[in-house]
């Protein structure tokens, strides 16, 4: 029995074969009914004092019935103590210097559609609603059929809580909405199967057929996984802006050990799991090459 030798060419015309043959498959399967998930990047920007802060992340999925589009605005909360904005007398506060605005609502009590409604004849260019407590930055595409005219993103609780108390504290914060990636969810096992079975083929064709084989570096890809594990934590750390009469401003206390410099009013301060805290400016940077406390060495990904 003679065994196949697979040479250049030989790969070549199997390689050919086989995407003649996915495409055909691929052509051949029926049209999915499954709707895509598109992610919403949010630019947000807030001022405190004379520094301008900006935060940049993917970090919301539009409704199912939003138009994917490009809104930006002044982010404002409902009045009064009930965030839902169930009540059609909802008001929301505008700010005199805002030419648009986004109302940023609560989740539950309600339906989306009757949120996004009230917000949309308040006047708002866009909603942001943000996910319930206890659910960290899980966000799912919304069902709001006849709300179809306007932007609406969901956004994780963490994320929202954030906005929430910066504005509550009478930050003046803008977020762009933009339009991020797609995801295809409608994916059926039988496309994922076959896709995997020419991978494995192809991947198996060009080891034999390689003069000199590569072996993947490893250690590069898990270095980037922990890149891109500390960029979402640092995320999801807690922020808050230092005002008159915080203990933290007390010249007894301890001054951010990254700078060295005593914390004043309106500095912005990152909170880690560990409860020590730090100039956001300083930490962020800190934490990307470090990971851990500069103070407890607690790391950021083990809590």
């Amino acid at each position: 029995m003679s065994l196949l030798r697979i040479t250049p060419s030989t790969h070549s015309s199997v390689s050919s074969q086989l995407l003649r043959l996915s495409v055909f498959l691929l052509l051949s399967l029926p049209a999915s009914k499954g709707k895509a998930i598109w992610t919403a990047h949010l630019n947000i920007t807030f001022q405190v004092g004379n520094r301008i802060i900006s935060e940049l992340g993917e970090s919301g999925v539009f409704g199912n019935h939003s138009p994917l589009e490009r809104v930006s605005g002044a982010v404002v909360l409902p009045e009064g103590w009930n965030q839902n904005a169930c009540n059609p007398m909802t008001n929301f506060s505008r700010p005199e210097q805002a030419d648009s605005w986004l109302a940023l609502i609560e989740r539950g009590g309600c339906t989306f559609t009757h949120k996004i409604n009230v917000a949309a004849e308040k006047g708002a260019n866009g909603v942001i609603i943000y996910n319930y407590p206890g659910t960290g930055n899980k966000v799912f595409p919304m069902s709001h059929q006849g709300t179809e005219n306007i932007v609406a993103v969901m956004i994780g609780n963490l994320k929202g809580m954030e906005l929430l108390h910066l504005i509550q504290k009478g930050v003046y914060v803008t977020i762009i909405i933009e339009v991020g990636r797609m995801h295809m969810p409608w994916l059926s096992h039988y496309i994922m199967s076959l896709f995997t079975f020419l991978a494995a083929t192809v991947a198996y064709l060009f080891l034999y057929c390689a003069w000199r084989p590569r072996v993947p570096n490893s250690s590069t890809r898990r270095r980037r996984q922990i890149k891109a594990d500390v960029k979402k934590a640092i995320g999801q750390l807690q922020l808050r802006v230092l005002k008159e009469g915080d203990k933290e401003l007390d010249p007894d206390e301890d001054s951010c050990v990254v700078c060295f410099d005593i914390y004043k009013p309106q500095d912005v301060v990152r909170i880690l799991t560990c409860k020590h805290f730090f100039h956001k400016a300083c930490i962020d940077p800190w934490l990307l090459a470090h990971r851990t406390c500069p103070m407890c060495k607690c790391d950021i990904l083990k809590t």
